[in-house]
């Protein structure tokens, strides 16, 4: 007898994307959706999947995922983004994992996802296998991390699979660069936060060495124009980290100098 799955998403403003990843989760036990407000049609077609559509403000991307994960009502969770879909082969090796017994001896799977970008799977560089941590026992594992990367965190042994999550990423340059703008900001202010230091080594070399590792140590060469794209606005993403790192301690000494006199 197989084991029962949850399958969560958190969505918010997907609809252009969203019924394709409810379409490739239909053999789950129950469909679970806590939508963050969505002004389109998000909230619309999951009802057309599932009766278990909640409304919830947004929390994170670590909050929002620990509230569905509550609201799940069987032992497996299964976290799968708006943007994502389950493919075929990974289907098939979740339902016969969770069909054998060998499932009791494990907390959690993680398998790789691979990236549908500007009409290309990305195969290499900093972008594949990009392995997840996404099924897992409910009463062993909790999302953690620090924003904007969420991830999932066990309490026992974890297993690889073979097949691949699918994800449809940005829909554009222009797309991928709002989104770099948008989490080194929350990068930048989380590390504020911790009290971390500027330090003009990491603004200088960091953002060179990731551009050599994604197209070159990891071959990301090998996907053509879309490789050199990815590699170099990891790059460009790296920069704004640690650009906008020093103008929050900038501002933050000015503050304070401005309070003292």
């Amino acid at each position: 007898m197989r084991e029962k799955i949850s399958a969560c998403i958190t969505a918010g403003n997907e609809e252009h994307k969203i019924r394709r990843c409810l379409e490739s989760i239909t053999w789950a036990d129950e469909i679970v959706v806590v939508d963050s407000f969505s002004k389109d049609k998000t909230f619309d077609i999951c009802r057309e999947y599932t009766d278990r559509v909640y409304r919830h403000e947004w929390l994170g991307y670590i909050g929002q995922k620990n509230l569905i994960k509550d609201m799940a009502q069987y032992e497996w969770i299964l976290f799968i983004d708006a943007d994502e879909e389950i493919s075929p082969e990974l289907k098939e090796e979740i339902l016969a994992e969770l069909s054998s017994d060998s499932c009791a001896n494990y907390a959690g799977y993680k398998f790789p996802r691979m990236v549908h970008y500007l009409g290309k799977w990305i195969r290499h560089g900093d972008w594949y296998p990009d392995t997840k941590l996404r099924l897992f026992r409910k009463a062993k594992g909790k999302c953690s991390g620090v924003e904007p990367h969420d991830r999932v965190t066990v309490d026992g042994p974890v297993k690889s699979l073979k097949g691949d999550l699918h994800h449809y990423t940005y829909n554009s340059i222009g797309d991928q660069i709002l989104a770099t703008n948008k989490f080194s900001t929350i990068t930048a202010q989380g590390w504020v936060k911790e009290n971390r230091p500027f330090r003009l080594r990491h603004l200088l070399f960091r953002p060179p060495f990731r551009f050599l590792r994604s197209y070159i140590v990891r071959l990301g060469f090998l996907d053509g124009i879309q490789g050199l794209i990815i590699a170099s606005i990891i790059s460009y993403s790296v920069f704004s980290k640690y650009a906008k790192l020093w103008e929050l301690h900038r501002k933050k000494r000015l503050e304070e100098s401005t309070a003292d006199s």
